[in-house]
């Protein structure tokens, strides 16, 4: 294939997953002529949380996707359990969204199309000189090629875990997303349905999959085990992964291509939505400048809620101590999901929380 197979376009996005279709669907909407090309063809599965906080589903929003339209189920909030502790709180901004990574892939594909977006379905790049374009938008994932091709290969921080889900035909018994914490592991239980949930299990150890985890959480066992399978158990990396630098000359970086935040925090998608509208921005007013600000902003607050989970994660009696606590204090938990979801009109009382949580944590 050569650089005549394209239509020349203003802006070149290379990975057809939910970023990267969020990401041509917002150069659209600015104007540009837009061509997105993968070398596989939706639904592409992948293992994935599928939970999509309400800042997410804002930023969906303003690319013209409502995930209340699409198959899907409200999230109403947080839940944590461990360690005998059971503790909640609300989104402050309204609802989130579960829903089944397939799904949205699909749904996004359908508006990206209607956008007007040239699509290039199973159509893999080979190397940057096939492409024709002002712009290009590397969207393919943690072991992007793009990124390697404009130099952009290197990390200032790179830790990495371990990522299982599998979904199960059952009726969600919340409309939280619930944690349960464990030594060494979580597992994320998500409603995507009204007759579905995804259960997700991270892990420091990459031996450990979900059936061996569940054994650990008797209750949680004991409501999944006559619930029939509805998709295979799929892994992936999670990973913490920061770069110098997300631009260079005309190439810009979004989703994990660009970095990431261990899965922990649950942001990818709302992450990757947020740079998809910053990026759109930056390439409308010719600044990449704008872009590498605002991705740094973006991550400040994912970055500091999975630092903080992943401490519990590391400290039994961390987590011990901060499951009390949240308990004891029932705005604490309030406060901090404000602060992470990005509730400004909660953001004083938020910070308050947080100082409050690391005091006690360190105490």
């Amino acid at each position: 294939m050569n650089a005549t197979s394209f239509p020349q376009s203003d802006v070149f996005v290379i990975g057809g997953g939910p970023v990267g279709l969020a990401a041509a669907i917002a150069a659209r909407k600015r104007g540009f002529r837009v061509t997105l090309a993968d070398a596989l063809a939706p639904p592409v599965d992948k293992a994935c949380g599928e939970g999509i906080l309400p800042d997410g589903v804002e930023a969906a929003g303003a690319l013209g996707l409502e995930l209340a339209d699409i198959e899907s189920h409200p999230i109403r909030g947080i839940r944590f359990l461990g360690d005998g502790v059971s503790v909640e709180a609300d989104f402050p901004n309204g609802p989130g969204r579960g829903v089944r990574r397939t799904t949205l892939q699909r749904a996004l594909a359908g508006q990206a199309e209607r956008c007007g977006v040239e699509l290039r379905w199973n159509c893999p790049i080979g190397a940057p000189e096939q492409i024709e374009a002002r712009w290009i938008v590397g969207a393919d994932g943690m072991g992007s090629r793009v990124r390697k091709w404009s130099g952009l290969d290197a990390f200032t921080r790179d830790s990495r875990r371990y990522g299982f889900r599998q979904h199960f035909r059952i009726p969600p018994w919340t409309d939280y997303v619930e944690i349960h914490w464990g030594d060494g592991c979580q597992i994320y239980v998500t409603p995507v349905a009204p007759d579905e949930v995804s259960v997700a299990l991270l892990t420091r150890n990459s031996k450990q999959r979900l059936g061996d985890a569940l054994a650990l959480f008797p209750p949680l066992a004991a409501r999944l085990d006559r619930a029939p399978a509805t998709s295979a158990e799929r892994g992936a990396l999670t990973s913490t992964r920061r770069l110098p630098g997300v631009t260079r000359n005309n190439v810009a970086l979004v989703g994990d291509a660009s970095g990431s935040v261990d899965a922990i925090s649950g942001e990818g998608l709302c992450l990757g939505f947020r740079q998809a509208l910053a990026l759109a921005e930056a390439m409308e007013k010719r600044d990449f400048n704008l872009y590498e600000s605002a991705h740094r902003g973006l991550a400040r607050r994912p970055r500091f809620m999975a630092d903080f989970m992943l401490t519990m994660d590391r400290w039994p009696s961390v987590r011990n101590r901060a499951l009390t606590a949240l308990a004891a204090h029932s705005g604490l938990f309030e406060g901090m999901l404000a602060m992470h979801v990005g509730a400004a009109r909660k953001s004083a009382f938020a910070a308050d929380c947080v100082a409050l949580g690391w005091k006690m944590l360190s105490a």
